[in-house]
C-alpha cells in the first residue's frame, strides 16, 4: 500500500510497571465539562479505514480525525486554550479581581483590563502556538508566541491571525522552549507550554487533560469494543501520554500503545533504549514539522516510560507515501505531515515478518489511530500531494 522504507522499532522493557499517577481523574472531568460547554464543540469524526486494514491483514483500522477540531485544524486546541483559560482564572483570583472568574465571563469582556494586563506565551511548531493564541484571543489575554526559524511562514501567518506576536528564535524547537521561558521570566509573563520539566508541570498536565478529550471521544465512537492496538505520535509526548491514560480508564491495560517519532527526532525512543530522558541534539530537520521535538516532556515521560509497549520511528517519505495515500482515497482524509506518523508505522510494521510478531498484529486486530492534524500549512500540503502526481 506504501513502499517498504527501513524504520526503527523498539519494545519496551519497562512496559507495564508501576508508576506515578500523571493525569489525576478529577483534572480530566474538570478539562471534559470545560471544553465540552464551549461554542463549536462536536466530536470529530471516527473513519473506518477498511482498505488500510485489509492491506494491514488486520481486523479493523480506525481513524481519528482532528482536523476540524474547533475550526483550528488539529487535536490542540483542546490543550492549549484550555490552559490558558485555567491559567487566567487562577491569575485573576490570586490578584482579587475575581474569585472564579468563567470562560463565558471572559469571552464576553468581564474583568478586560486585569486580563489585558496578563501575557501568555510559548515555543511552537506550529499548532500548540496556535491553541494558545486562540485561546488568549478568546479570553482578552496578551500572546507572545516564539517559533523556531524552520517553521513555515504559513504556520507563522496562521498563528498570528489570532492576533498572537510572533519572535522567531535561532536553532530548533528546544532552543524556542529556552527562550520563551527566558524572556517569561524576565518580563514577568506566563508560559503555556505543552512541554513540562523539573519545576514546571501544572500548566502541561492542564494541556494534557484537554488532549485526553480526544481519546475519550474514540473510545465511545468504538462503541465498546476496545481496541488491541493504538499507534500515536510522539513529538515531547504529551497527547502520547493523554492517549495512553484515557485508554486505560476506559479499557483496561491491555491496549498496546505504540508511539511514533521520525527518525531525525526520535527523543522518546532514544530515552526507553537508555532507560532515561535523553536529549537529541541538532537541527531535527524533518517534514513532520510538529514532532520536530529533541527532548522529552517530563510528565509525559513519566506516563510512557511504562505505559508505552513500544517505539518506533519513521521515515519522512513514509509521511509523505501516507498523505498521498488518504488523499487518494474516496472519500479523501486531508492530512498534515505530522497526522500520518501513526499509519506510516502501522503499514510499516504490518508488512515486517519480525515487527509483525513483536507487536502482536494478526487478523483480529483492532487498531486505533490518530489523524491529529489535517492540512495546517496548506502550501506544504498541496506541493507534497501535487509532487505524488
Amino acid at each position: 500500500m506504501i513502499p517498504d522504507r527501513p524504520s526503527r522499532l523498539l519494545i519496551n522493557r519497562r512496559h507495564g510497571t508501576p508508576g506515578l499517577v500523571v493525569l489525576p481523574e478529577a483534572g480530566f472531568r474538570r478539562a471534559r465539562a470545560e471544553i465540552a460547554a464551549w461554542p463549536g464543540y462536536a466530536p470529530t469524526p471516527l473513519l473506518d479505514l477498511a482498505e488500510v486494514a485489509a492491506a494491514a491483514r488486520v481486523g479493523s483500522v480506525h481513524w481519528k480525525d482532528e482536523g476540524g477540531r474547533f475550526g483550528l485544524g488539529s487535536f490542540k486546541a483542546l490543550g492549549g486554550a484550555y490552559a490558558v483559560l485555567r491559567l487566567l482564572v487562577t491569575e485573576l483570583a490570586r490578584r482579587g479581581v475575581a474569585n472564579s472568574a468563567t470562560a463565558t465571563e471572559l469571552e464576553a469582556g468581564a474583568h478586560r483590563d486585569a486580563v489585558r494586563a496578563i501575557t501568555v506565551t510559548c515555543a511552537t511548531d506550529g499548532n500548540h502556538g496556535r491553541s494558545v493564541a486562540w485561546g488568549a484571543r478568546r479570553f482578552g489575554a496578551r500572546c507572545v508566541i516564539f517559533v523556531h526559524e524552520t517553521v513555515s511562514q504559513g504556520r507563522r501567518d496562521a498563528i498570528a491571525q489570532y492576533g498572537a506576536e510572533i519572535r522567531v528564535v535561532p536553532g530548533n524547537y528546544d532552543d524556542a522552549v529556552r527562550e520563551a521561558a527566558r524572556m517569561a521570566e524576565a518580563e514577568g509573563w506566563f508560559v503555556v507550554s505543552d512541554t513540562s520539566y523539573e519545576g514546571y508541570t501544572e500548566i502541561p498536565r492542564d494541556v494534557m487533560q484537554g488532549y485526553r478529550l480526544m481519546a475519550d471521544e474514540a473510545a465511545d465512537q468504538m462503541a465498546g469494543k476496545a481496541p488491541t492496538h493504538a499507534f500515536i505520535q510522539g513529538g515531547v509526548g504529551g497527547v502520547a501520554a493523554a492517549v495512553a491514560i484515557q485508554l486505560r480508564t476506559r479499557f483496561g491495560p491491555d491496549v498496546k500503545v505504540v508511539v511514533v517519532e521520525p527518525e531525525k527526532a526520535a527523543c522518546l525512543l532514544e530515552s526507553a533504549e537508555a532507560g532515561a530522558p535523553v536529549t537529541v541534539a541538532g537541527e531535527l530537520d524533518t517534514l513532520m514539522a510538529g514532532l520536530a521535538c529533541g527532548e522529552p516532556s517530563l510528565l509525559a515521560w513519566q506516563e510512557l516510560e511504562r505505559a508505552a509497549f513500544a517505539f518506533m520511528a519513521v521515515p519522512d517519505a513514509s509521511a509523505v507515501d501516507c498523505m498521498r495515500l488518504l488523499g487518494r482515497r474516496t472519500p479523501k482524509v486531508v492530512a498534515g505531515e505530522s497526522a500520518v506518523a501513526g499509519l506510516a508505522a502501522l503499514l510499516l510494521a504490518a508488512r515486517d515478518p519480525m515487527y509483525r510478531a513483536l507487536l502482536g498484529l494478526d487478523a483480529e486486530s483492532r487498531v486505533l489511530l490518530f489523524g491529529t492534524e489535517g492540512a495546517t500549512d496548506p502550501d506544504l500540503y498541496a506541493s507534497l500531494m501535487a509532487d505524488g502526481g
